[in-house]
């Protein structure tokens, strides 16, 4: 559904899942459908015209068909019940959350509609997939390099697989910022890890094939200044939107 707007005419349009979280803004204090505006900004650079989604309905395919690409957004650990396991002390859920992107992405998947994942976004892709996570990395690893402190994302280097989507996207190796205290396990079916950390950690992975499936585990949305993979999700956002209108 490309818009036939007059400002941003024929721009994709992408939808982003939103936090549900209490938060407190002007005179308010009360619950509120949230997402930290880089997200928005990084989208808009790209070329993108970019819509909330907030996880308060189960209309998946009614959803999925107002856009024509999807990032799920960085928050809140999957519930390892998902994978069979049960949660550690450090691992925090959002069950509605997972209900709702886990329906989205599964609809995105059918529609053939572009999906980027940050971060979180990696996980419940993979998760999806029949995939696990290492629920504490500080544990398995040694170290918080990952996640270094409350609201602290930790600088990294991620070498990526040559002949990737990834790679095509970012070139052998990328800059990171991250923030996250779990990490991939056992990777999704279907799924080829197309980076990785020093340390071994799965940084990037992706579905090959025409389909545009792909997640990151770091924050790309932190570095306004670089929006590639958003440009790259906005790009195929409207080849897909072309051909669907083409098939109509």
């Amino acid at each position: 559904m490309v818009s036939n707007g007059s400002d941003g005419a024929g721009a994709p349009v992408i939808g982003l899942t939103s936090y549900l979280e209490r938060a407190k803004f002007l005179a308010w204090d009360t619950e509120a459908a949230l997402l930290h505006q880089v997200y928005l900004d990084c989208v808009v650079a790209a070329g993108g015209i970019p819509v909330l989604l907030p996880p308060v309905s189960d209309a998946y395919d009614r959803l999925v068909s107002t856009v024509d690409g999807l990032v799920l957004t960085g928050g809140a650990d999957v519930d390892p019940a998902r994978y069979g396991q049960a949660p550690h002390e450090k691992t925090y859920t959002r069950p509605g959350r997972d209900a709702f992107e886990f329906g989205l992405l599964a609809a995105a998947r059918r529609a053939h509609v572009p999906v980027l994942g940050v971060c979180r976004g990696l996980q419940v892709i993979s998760v999806a997939l029949g995939g696990t996570l290492a629920q504490h990395l500080p544990e398995t690893l040694g170290d918080t390099a990952h996640q270094p402190a409350p609201a602290v994302f930790g600088p990294g280097t991620v070498s990526l697989t040559e002949g990737s989507r990834t790679a095509a996207i970012l070139g052998p190796e990328t800059k990171t910022l991250c923030y996250h205290h779990q990490a991939i396990d056992r990777l999704g079916d279907g799924l080829i890890a197309t980076g990785h950390s020093a340390d071994g950690t799965i940084e990037a992975a992706e579905s090959p094939g025409e389909d545009f499936l792909l997640g990151v585990q770091w924050h790309p949305e932190q570095d306004t200044g670089d929006v590639r993979l958003f440009k790259a999700l906005v790009e195929a956002a409207a080849v897909a939107a072309a051909e669907e209108e083409e098939n109509e």
